[in-house]
């Protein structure tokens, strides 16, 4: 018996991300306000009526979305942003990181660029809370840094903010990049230079915050 509802539930986890992944890729050319989910399980081939054994609603799986797009990326966030060494190495190794998942996950980006402010409010308060969440997080480990000796709380989380929206920004530019028609390594190359830019301002206000 354990058995069985082993295979049953490792099939209606497969049925699962199947719609997740059908979802994302239709997507692609339009807003999850506009997806209807005849067309998600046209796309896995499965009933309509099996939809809801998985998801309230097209919010709901926009919510699903959400998690499976930011969730896993907690560790990262902290580990690349928290940092109390701004060099320059540091400040091109974290575009590159940023560079490559833009890359690796084009369409989980360009769904969370487009549903960030987008018609759903359920996914935008989605969103809200991972940023908040990354933020928060970011914050507790700027804390531990020596340079943060003097900051208080409420400064640390502007701080830590600023961060987590940098790197959805340079994230958004390397997307724009990407999926432009002209796209070359002459404009990869632009938004590298201007994200570089973009976080020495950070950490110059950072170093000089207490002065």
């Amino acid at each position: 018996m354990s058995h069985t509802l082993g295979v049953r539930q490792a099939q209606k986890q497969k049925t699962r991300q199947a719609l997740l992944d059908a979802a994302l890729g239709l997507l692609e050319e339009q807003s999850l306000s506009s997806l209807g989910l005849r067309e998600v399980t046209r796309a896995v081939g499965v009933a309509p009526t099996a939809f809801y054994r998985h998801f309230r609603s097209t919010a709901d799986l926009g919510v699903a979305l959400v998690d499976e797009a930011l969730g896993s990326l907690h560790p990262m966030v902290r580990s690349t942003v928290s940092s109390a060494d701004d060099s320059e190495d540091r400040i091109a190794r974290v575009i590159r990181l940023i560079a490559h998942h833009v890359e690796a996950h084009t369409a989980h980006v360009r769904f969370i660029a487009r549903e960030r402010h987008g018609g759903v409010q359920p996914v935008r308060e989605a969103i809200r809370a991972q940023l908040a969440r990354f933020a928060q997080e970011v914050r507790t480990e700027l804390a531990t840094d020596p340079e943060a000796r003097g900051w208080d709380d409420d400064d640390l989380l502007m701080l830590a903010h600023l961060y987590v929206d940098q790197m959805l920004i340079t994230a958004s530019l390397f997307l724009e990049a990407l999926e432009a028609p002209d796209s070359s390594e002459a404009e990869l190359e632009r938004v590298t230079q201007l994200a570089t830019r973009q976080l020495r301002l950070i950490s110059v206000g950072r170093r000089h915050w207490l002065d």
